[in-house]
């Protein structure tokens, strides 16, 4: 008889015994038509195989050590090889039908009816509200009861760990995940917490498998060489394209897996930077919108941190092929925090890259876009905290001709932002150290604040700054006053001569 989860036992070649052998009329055969069937049948009745019984007068001629030509395996070893057999496909009616709970189960049947809860987990379903009947209901919940098993069992034992129960734990994982995203609800990238969230339908089951899942890679038992086969690039590159999902919940979940799986599988690290940057080089450069752009700097702000030094001549490449032209996407206020952190990470590392880092910034600097502008400023003074005195001496004039620009805005903001940066005790101290080169430069626009900018915080604030240059080096405010004078009056008499030049062709 067929056992629910056994193989139905091979009696063919005992059936093939039990037929009586054709009659032929006699003289229809010759000698050697004969000898072919004698030889045939012998074989037939020689060829023993697993489940096939020996006849009483067989078993006497055999030596009592030749009576099996096989070793009889272990009833352990037999058991693998039932549940391997096993038909492994469920349908929904299955998933009603009682399953024994693991505490009313003997220890040595647990594995297998673990593997039967992972294979029952496969189970999908259509998560539409109006295609769900009664009966699909009470499998989803069975189904979700089930899953809350597995993850209970999974931190209490050991034996999941087999080379057996780990391929059909990545089967569910995979057939659960690995999935179709809906159409985006949102077209555009947005704050969380500006617009209502959107969540997932089928989170209910997605949540316990990505528990499951995370505390089976994360423990200590597991076997890393054996995971090797299940968990590659492939598999990475699913998980990747995942995090396009609105459903943060969901994107919290990825990003902390990916992270483990960075840590504990040290072959694939060189492949999951590769596949976070081909992802950025598509958000950049095709549709400027990734759910997971946040969740990936992340990931990516801690594998910097842990970069060794020196930087290598990739990492270096990917802070100016990547990093950089980030900035310049029109989303960037939704991730401006976790890109800040990452590119501060490397200039941190290497203090020899800020004279790139802050030139690449100044090529991108934004025009128009003014909270675009105060997240530059922001992130432009965390970089120069970390920026040595050799280094600010190289990129000194470039970049506090745009400082000027940013004290002479209309937009108070960013004025204000711009002479926030004194309020800085190093940046301070760098810029007395080099006064008679900055000062000539922010001049005119420290003048012109001072006399007729409409906001009076900036009034106060650019007062308070000429106040520090004055008490510094008042000779070099007096003369950068003169030359300013003077420039004014240039200026005046070249609109003059000009203004006179245009009447004089007119006439």
């Amino acid at each position: 008889a067929k056992v629910a989860g056994f193989p139905a036992r091979d009696t063919a070649s005992w059936s093939s015994l039990q037929r009586a052998p054709p009659c032929y009329p006699p003289g229809q055969l010759g000698l050697s038509g004969a000898m072919k069937m004698i030889n045939k049948l012998l074989k037939m009745s020689g060829k023993n195989k697993k489940g096939t019984k020996l006849g009483s007068k067989d078993q006497k001629d055999v030596a009592p050590d030749q009576k099996s030509p096989h070793p009889k395996k272990s009833s352990s070893v037999s058991k693998e090889a039932s549940i391997k057999s096993a038909d492994a496909s469920y349908c929904r009616k299955d998933l009603l039908k009682l399953s024994p709970s693991f505490q009313e189960t003997p220890q040595s049947g647990r594995l297998r009816l673990f593997i039967d809860k992972l294979r029952l987990c496969c189970v999908m379903f259509d998560w539409n509200p109006e295609d769900q009947s009664q009966t699909d209901l009470k499998a989803i919940e069975t189904k979700r009861q089930l899953l809350l098993e597995l993850v209970d069992f999974i931190g209490k034992s050991k034996s999941v760990f087999t080379e057996q129960a780990v391929a059909e734990v990545m089967k569910m994982v995979c057939t659960n995940l690995f999935r179709t995203l809906p159409p985006k609800v949102h077209k555009t990238m947005v704050d969380p917490e500006e617009e209502e969230p959107v969540f997932e339908p089928a989170w209910p089951h997605l949540q316990i498998v990505y528990e499951l899942f995370l505390r089976f890679i994360v423990s200590g038992d597991l076997d890393v060489r054996m995971m090797r086969k299940h968990i590659n690039a492939n598999f990475v590159n699913g998980l990747l394209e995942l995090l396009d999902s609105e459903d943060r919940r969901e994107r919290d979940y990825l990003k902390t897996i990916l992270h483990r799986i960075y840590a504990k599988f040290m072959m694939l690290r060189a492949w999951i930077r590769k596949s976070i940057s081909l992802t950025f080089y598509n958000f950049i450069y095709a549709t400027e919108h990734h759910n997971g752009v946040s969740e990936l700097l992340e990931i990516l702000g801690s594998i910097i941190s842990g970069f060794a030094q020196p930087l290598k001549a990739e990492h270096k490449q990917f802070l100016r092929s990547v990093l950089m032209p980030m900035h310049k996407v029109k989303p960037l206020a939704i991730f401006h925090q976790q890109l800040s952190y990452c590119v501060t990470q490397f200039v941190d590392k290497d203090h020899t890259l800020a004279p790139d880092v802050i030139t690449g910034f100044l090529k991108i600097w934004p025009v128009i876009n003014s909270s675009k502008e105060l997240l530059f400023l922001n992130e432009l003074e965390e970089l120069l905290e970390l920026t040595q005195p050799e280094e600010f001496e190289m990129i000194l004039e470039p970049l506090f001709r745009q400082i000027a620009k940013s004290i002479s805005s209309p937009h108070f903001q960013i004025a204000e932002r711009a002479l926030f940066v004194w309020h800085n005790e190093y940046i301070s101290s760098l810029i007395a150290d080099y006064r008679e080169k900055i000062l000539p430069i922010i001049f005119p626009a420290l003048h012109v604040n001072s006399q007729s900018h409409w906001n009076s915080t900036v009034n106060t604030l650019t007062l308070n700054v000429l106040k520090i240059f004055m008490d510094l080096d008042n000779d070099l405010v007096e003369q950068c006053s003169k030359a300013y004078e003077k420039k004014e009056e240039d200026d005046i008499k070249k609109m003059a001569e000009r203004k006179q030049a245009w009447e004089s062709m007119m006439r």
